[in-house]
């Protein structure tokens, strides 16, 4: 298709319709299919794309807003992605230009492979920090944890979210109000009646992600990651703040092997709100 004709097609919202599409559009460019992690950003985000006149897509990319409903403090862009037969053309560009028009004012956040890093920077975005992917099978230290950790249940969703908004710095509670259908665990840390950390592990292909991981502190964290490591026979992945050092080397000591690096950048916003000391991994790179 010459690149004039792209430049014509149009720009359209997805729904939970094209899930086989977008997942379809993972695998065209050698990532996981993901249809998991795809339902929730279809329901809990809004994904835009492009449709291809002899099937499939062209280009999707979600957008997950946090706050005040019509009025978003931030939103987050993931799964930005153009078909390999396309890919070099300004389709990217084009689709992202568009999403950054719709915004209008609304600051901007994603999480950027190598690869795509000078786009984002040629639209305007700024490296404001790192993430370090780790992946594999976790091997306990075998030593009891002195920072006990349960399973969360309903009655701890109100305390969840009152947690991340403050950590976070933004309410996300439309994106968090379906994590405990996504996940396969949710567990939290009490002390003296106050939740002060929770993390879930959810399932893609054949491992579990861990995030969000909200903690008051790294031991925290750590208690909170052996406990869902505990529960799961699946290797373990997860995005961690290249600046929770401390954290990053015990999971590598634990069988953590790093896997990339991403760049944290932001648009419309010197950085991101909240408390970056709690808050340890996202629930994934493509939502925050």
């Amino acid at each position: 298709m010459p690149t004039s004709s792209l430049a014509t097609l149009p720009i359209r919202r997805l729904t939970l319709r094209d899930l086989t599409a977008c997942a379809d559009l993972s695998e065209n460019r050698g990532w996981q299919r993901e249809e998991h992690k795809w339902g929730l950003l279809l329901t809990a985000g809004q994904g835009y794309g492009i449709d291809d006149p002899e099937g499939g897509l062209v280009a999707a990319c979600v957008v997950t807003e946090y706050g005040p409903e019509g009025r978003p403090d931030l939103g987050a862009l993931g799964m930005v992605l153009v078909a390999e037969r396309h890919a070099r053309r300004g389709v990217g560009r084009r689709l992202l230009r568009h999403i950054m028009s719709a915004a209008g004012t609304t600051p901007l956040t994603l999480h950027a492979t190598p690869m795509g890093r000078p786009l984002y920077e040629e639209l305007g975005f700024k490296v404001v920090g790192r993430t370090d992917m780790l992946m594999g099978d976790f091997v306990p230290s075998g030593a009891p944890e002195r920072t006990p950790t349960r399973a969360a249940t309903a009655e701890d969703l109100p305390a969840i979210l009152r947690l991340d908004a403050e950590v976070f710095g933004i309410d996300r509670t439309p994106l968090l109000a379906r994590l405990p259908a996504f996940a396969d665990q949710l567990r939290v840390v009490e002390e003296s009646g106050r939740v002060t950390g929770y993390a879930a592990a959810w399932p893609n292909m054949d491992t579990h992600v861990v995030g969000p991981l909200i903690a008051r502190d790294t031991e925290t964290a750590k208690a909170l990651v052996t406990s869902l490591a505990a529960h799961t026979e699946r290797p373990l992945r997860t995005d961690i703040d290249m600046r929770h050092d401390e954290l990053r080397i015990w999971l590598k000591e634990r069988g953590l092997a790093p896997v990339a690096v991403n760049a944290v950048m932001t648009c419309g916003t010197p950085d991101l709100p909240g408390d970056w000391t709690r808050r340890f991994a996202p629930l994934t790179v493509a939502a925050g």
